[in-house]
């Protein structure tokens, strides 16, 4: 989840936050079911195409980008944020060794595509392979040093290696860089009561509710 790229500026004027969940309105069976008929897309060019796959991307209705990501892949359209937008969505189904493969082949097509290392991070990590979902964390910071996401997805790793004050290092980090960034406000304040300083994680986790009150559903 974070875009399309043919030219540079272009990935720049739709861009997917890589940390979000969208809700995923099928079954796993239902994605080998991703043929798309020809005449719908025929009034469309390339560039279209892949804008209106993340359309849908974007609005959550993840069947229709799912056919819309796979004809471009079909069709050998070798933009690689369909590979890594395509990789996220497999990685949200539990699909992970596909997604793994997906977004191996975006970073393979643009090497310094920091999306796509960061996302090859979250995939690692749920793979449980840590040392190597670090390593990924650290080039996607590497090649775009501001990427708040990629941030606190590290943090997300460091936590889960056991590593808890590097990981609130770079929680806070992501925090500074993005201020309304909620989900970052949530792990740090998950993270800073494992440390066992409640004040400072209540506080956090309230922010986190006051800038996206849908997360309270993760108290429940």
């Amino acid at each position: 989840m974070e875009e399309y790229r043919e030219q540079e500026q272009e990935q720049e004027e739709i861009k997917i936050n890589k940390l979000t969940t969208y809700p995923v309105p099928l079954l796993l069976d239902e994605l080998t079911n991703h043929n798309i008929s020809v005449e719908n897309l025929s009034s469309m060019n390339k560039k279209e195409i892949i804008s209106q796959a993340i359309r849908f991307h974007l609005q959550g209705n993840i069947l229709k980008a799912i056919k819309y990501y796979q004809y471009c892949i079909d069709q050998d359209f070798n933009d690689p944020v369909i590979f890594s937008n395509m990789g996220t969505i497999l990685k949200n189904l539990g699909k992970l060794k596909e997604a793994e493969s997906l977004t191996l082949k975006a970073i393979k097509l643009n090497p310094d595509f920091s999306d796509a290392h960061s996302n090859l991070g979250m995939i690692l990590e749920s793979l449980g392979k840590l040392k190597e979902a670090e390593l990924s964390q650290r080039k996607a910071i590497e090649l775009n040093p501001d990427f708040a996401n990629a941030y606190s997805n590290l943090g997300i790793i460091l936590k889960n290696s056991g590593r808890l004050k590097e990981a609130e290092i770079y929680q806070r980090k992501a925090i500074e860089l993005k201020p309304d960034f909620a989900n970052a406000y949530l792990n740090l304040g998950n993270l800073l009561k494992e440390l066992g300083k409640l004040k400072e994680s209540e506080k956090s986790l309230y922010k986190a509710i006051e800038l996206n009150p849908d997360l309270l559903m993760a108290f429940f």
